[in-house]
């Protein structure tokens, strides 16, 4: 059992009953009172962020958690199916335990947080951006490109995002994951 003076970014403790990483956290020793470490706590099951405050010397439960790459193959009724790209191993992981599943394309790679001791998958982490081919969207006017409009567009892996209106079928647009936003297009 670790203590409040080993917190440190990314450290990974048991806490409520949950796992939490470090988001931040700050040391501080008040002119009157004792000691004690404010830190910004994300839940690794549910994505949240929270507040906590330990009082200096806590006991806190360090949780031994491992980053390994896999490759994304195909979902079916048992959840999204991953391939270790050194064991050649196989899981199925549930859709909630992904964020912005929508965009997941067949031999895209990502990373999978693992609880070390249990061999427990905890969560899915996806590329900042990815990049996707648009497979349909209504025909940009010529001269339309002066303002800022957006119109729906589908890409390749059938999530719907909103493109500015110069981009054509068959373009390469750049997403970004966690807001699935457009951010550029991208030349083949």
């Amino acid at each position: 059992m670790a203590n409040t003076s080993d917190i440190r970014n990314g450290l990974c403790i048991n806490w409520n009953d949950d796992i939490y990483s470090v988001v931040e956290f700050q040391h501080v020793k008040p002119g009157k009172g004792n000691a004690f470490v404010r830190t910004k706590l994300k839940s690794i099951s549910t994505g949240k962020n929270i507040d906590y405050t330990f009082p200096a010397g806590h006991k806190i439960d360090v949780v031994r958690v491992e980053r390994r790459t896999f490759q994304y193959l195909y979902k079916d009724d048992r959840g999204y199916h991953f391939m270790n790209n050194e064991t050649f191993e196989q899981i199925a992981i549930m859709p909630e335990m992904i964020e912005s599943a929508q965009f997941l394309k067949e031999g895209g790679e990502v990373e999978i947080l693992f609880h070390a001791e249990k061999e427990l998958p905890l969560s899915v982490d996806m590329p900042q951006n990815i990049i996707l081919q648009v497979t349909y969207t209504e025909p940009g006017v010529r001269g339309d490109t002066a303002t800022n409009t957006l119109k729906p567009a589908t890409v390749e892996t059938g999530a719907e995002i909103r493109v500015p209106l110069f981009i054509n079928e068959g373009d390469l647009v750049k997403i970004d994951v966690k807001t699935g936003a457009y951010l550029e297009r991208v030349k083949a």
